[in-house]
């Protein structure tokens, strides 16, 4: 699990420091925690160049979970090792799980409190304008041509009127994406991120854009990555299996979460329709306004989004606690989530940092994430309007004609003081 052996002046005491700052920092998103790091460590600390970042991020994108908590982990990995990556991803997460923590158990022990439900009543409507935005933007960063945009709309009615399950909708793009790209190449545009697409600066970096020449993969090193980190993904929750049993809600939550850092590309906007699918209709964890208090405390605390998970399972646990006080299941099932939510993602970094250099340029593999980067813009506006109709309206109907699923809401029960928030 050795990291490159690079040579530099920057002290692991200082790299921590640095990291907690870029953790505390990490409000707004991929897109502000993206940038953050870029002033701190590119434009203030020269600790990479442009390129390094860039190319760093593009790759980090291929992979399931948040980019940004995973680019920190990457980065860490390529100052330190792993102990600089575990420091870095583990950080980037921390205070933000300390954040939702507390907001979940005033969520869970005070709602019916005037203060407590003014404000979440007040975030609703707030997210609901962060979703349109996020549509927005993502759209015209994404969506290069006629062929990006029909993949995003296919998407889009393929995961709200037929309900296909989000990582068949990742699949079939990454497939329409490579196909599209041998049929008609420039009909797929490259996903944003290029190397050398920024302005760099022009003080030699303290990690040259060479230095993972030393980090060869080989065939034991990745044996002992999937040993230590599978280890620490799968052996909690057999634990978890045979204390408590395989229909127990921590059982529940840790093995769907698990799965739900799989397939989460395209960041945590992508996967919470999939989520909120899932935690609202199947197990019946939260009613359908909720997810949007949940994501709210995840917008107004640092750290990443996806963290917005914590808070289901916090209170998928409080509502089932078994012979456990509510409280306390709470708080368990917010760091079992949030264990199998971010263990695969030190686990993806520590494996693939040493063949990221290999898969660059390759142009299949670009294509793919291309394709997903397109289906993911129709996945969000998905997000937004199922969002929009549940914060907006007190009465949603679900109707099904000709086997579509449409959301009907009810006009006369639209707050005009959400309306005006959002």
């Amino acid at each position: 699990m050795r990291g490159p052996s690079v040579a530099h002046g920057v002290s692991f005491a200082e790299a921590v420091r640095v990291w907690a700052r870029v953790a505390l920092l990490s409000f707004g998103g991929p897109a502000g925690q993206i940038a953050v790091m870029h002033r701190i460590l590119i434009e203030e600390k020269r600790w990479v160049s442009e390129q390094r970042f860039l190319h760093a991020l593009n790759y980090c994108m291929l992979l399931p979970g948040p980019e940004a908590q995973q680019l920190a982990t990457y980065l860490g990995w390529l100052l330190h090792g792993w102990r600089g990556g575990l420091v870095a991803g583990t950080l980037f997460v921390l205070p933000g799980f300390l954040a939702i923590l507390a907001l979940s158990a005033l969520y869970a022990g005070f709602r019916g409190h005037a203060a407590v439900d003014a404000l979440f009543f007040g975030l609703k409507p707030a997210v609901t304008a962060v979703v349109i935005h996020a549509v927005i933007q993502i759209g015209r960063r994404a969506l290069k041509n006629g062929v990006m945009i029909l993949v995003a709309a296919a998407a889009f009615v393929a995961i709200f009127f037929f309900e296909v399950a989000f990582p068949w909708i990742v699949l079939t793009a990454a497939g329409a994406g490579v196909l599209g790209g041998r049929l008609g190449p420039g009909r797929i545009a490259v996903a944003p991120g290029a190397p050398g697409a920024g302005p760099g600066a022009t003080d030699e970096p303290v990690i040259g854009d060479d230095s993972l020449a030393r980090a060869r993969p080989t065939l034991g090193r990745a044996g002992r990555v999937l040993a230590v980190w599978l280890g620490l993904w799968v052996v909690p929750l057999v634990a978890l299996v045979l204390l408590v049993g395989s229909a127990h809600v921590f059982v529940q939550a840790g093995v769907f979460f698990s799965q739900a850092a799989v397939v989460t590309f395209g960041g945590a906007y992508a996967v919470l329709a999939y989520v909120a699918q899932r935690a609202v209709e199947t197990y019946g964890w939260l009613q359908p306004g909720e997810m949007l208090d949940g994501l709210g405390m995840a917008e107004t605390t640092p750290g990443p989004l996806i963290q917005v998970v914590q808070f289901v399972g916090f209170m998928a646990a409080y509502r089932n606690p078994g012979t456990l006080d509510p409280m306390w299941a709470g708080i368990l099932g917010s760091v079992i989530v949030t264990w199998v939510t971010f263990v695969p993602c030190f686990l993806w970094i520590f494996l693939g940092a040493p063949y990221i250099e290999y898969l660059r340029g390759n142009v299949r593999l670009t294509a793919a994430l291309s394709g997903i980067t397109a289906a993911v813009v129709g996945v969000i506006l998905n997000l937004a309007v199922w969002f929009s109709v549940h914060a907006l309206f007190g009465e949603v109907e679900e109707c099904r004609p000709w086997g579509l699923r449409l959301l009907v809401p009810t006009l006369e029960t639209l707050d005009p003081v959400a309306a005006l928030l959002a």
